[in-house]
């Protein structure tokens, strides 16, 4: 993995253990030392208190704490060392996975969200990713790619907003729980449908993905149509899209359609990030049993067989529904809650699979500190 900047200051008879203690710590979602990772790039003494400084490749902000506290112990070992004093940081590489396509000015990362059918709580869990890729500390936008179908707006609980264009080349985008959201949905009336052929529709999708003013985003999180259609192809072909996310349920049919998208990422040269099974069981709320209504396993026989990561399985709960009907996603409604914590665990696997695939691409991008 690329590191970051380095800025090592202990004589050499501290460095080496350090660095040692360091790199056997293994970050749970690189599987690496943190060393090995290019995660460490300040180390200095003042006095007996070690001045330690990390650096992430993929948002992680509500497991720092228990970071350092696993760190400081491991190092409390070493004589020379009283206390560790330790700043975190947050920085993604830019990355686009297809070579020759302009990058999204202000985007550093895009992350596409598939389903081979729909039904299966596609929209859904794009919209609570995008918000735990906030809780972890990434900025974030979320582009609504479901012409026939936007549901970013209600989900969001921004029905009202309309998009302005102050200079009239470039507009604005929507602000929702922290991140940045656009949907053809801000454009139409509540009853009105986008009645377009496909080649219009990819047309007003290039349309809302490079003339809105995007702030500056680690991550744009794609809601993508159900499907491998017109919209799925121009999206893969001609947007810098660093990975992809496939959202099944267990049940055969959709898993059978879900191995298309699979295929179709694939044949454009799109990292699958991994698999987030959705609607995976129901935990009774009377008794705590726990069923499995579309069959069990699926997602994971899928990851499996493809080689990629199960990212996560996730309840069927009702309050997930009422959450985004109520423009509300349970990752902000109930921030303590169980499901808050699957999905922020999700985003933290898809954070760290992007720095992966980074490594693993002929992309050369070192992260430094003044990216």
């Amino acid at each position: 993995m690329s590191s970051a900047s380095q800025n090592y200051r202990l004589n050499d008879d501290l460095l080496g253990p350090v660095l040692a203690i360091l790199d056997a710590y293994q970050d749970p979602y690189l599987a690496q030392g943190l060393v090995s990772a290019g995660c460490v790039n300040k180390l200095s003494m003042n006095g007996k208190r070690l001045e330690l400084g990390l650096c992430y490749p993929y948002p992680c902000m509500t497991q720092y704490r228990d970071t350092v506290m696993a760190i400081t112990k491991k190092l409390a070992v070493l004589d020379a060392i009283d206390e560790v004093e330790c700043e975190i940081d947050f920085q993604p590489a830019s990355i686009s996975a297809i070579g020759g396509v302009e990058p999204i000015e202000n985007v550093k990362q895009v992350i596409a969200v598939a389903s081979g059918k729909g039904g299966v709580g596609k929209s859904t869990t794009a919209v609570n990713l995008a918000l735990a890729l906030a809780a972890e500390g990434a900025k974030v936008g979320i582009l609504d790619a479901d012409i026939y179908g936007p549901s970013i707006p209600l989900m969001l609980g921004v029905t009202d907003f309309k998009p302005v264009s102050p200079d009239g080349k470039m507009m604005t985008a929507a602000t929702a729980h922290g991140i940045t959201a656009q949907s053809i949905g801000f454009m139409l009336a509540d009853d009105e449908a986008a009645v377009w052929r496909g080649p219009m529709a990819a047309g007003a999708l290039a349309q809302l993905l490079n003339e809105t003013q995007w702030p500056e985003l680690d991550y744009m999180v794609i809601d993508m149509p159900p499907g491998t259609g017109d919209i799925q192809l121009t999206l893969s072909q001609k947007v810098p899209v660093t990975g992809a996310v496939v959202v099944t349920t267990p049940q055969d049919i959709a898993l059978a359609d879900a191995k298309k998208g699979i295929s179709m990422f694939r044949k454009v040269n799109i990292p699958v990030l991994g698999i987030v099974e959705n609607m995976s069981f129901h935990l009774c709320s009377e008794c705590g049993h726990k069923e499995h209504p579309f069959g069990s396993h699926g997602g994971s026989k899928m990851a499996e067989r493809y080689q990629v990561p199960l990212l996560g399985e996730l309840p069927l709960k009702l309050n997930i529904r009422e959450d985004v009907d109520n423009g509300t996603p349970t990752v902000v409604a109930d921030p303590d809650g169980e499901v808050a914590a699957l999905y922020r665990e999700i985003a933290r696997k898809v954070g760290a699979q992007l720095a992966l695939t980074k490594v693993q691409s002929s992309v050369s991008i070192s992260i430094s500190d003044d990216e």
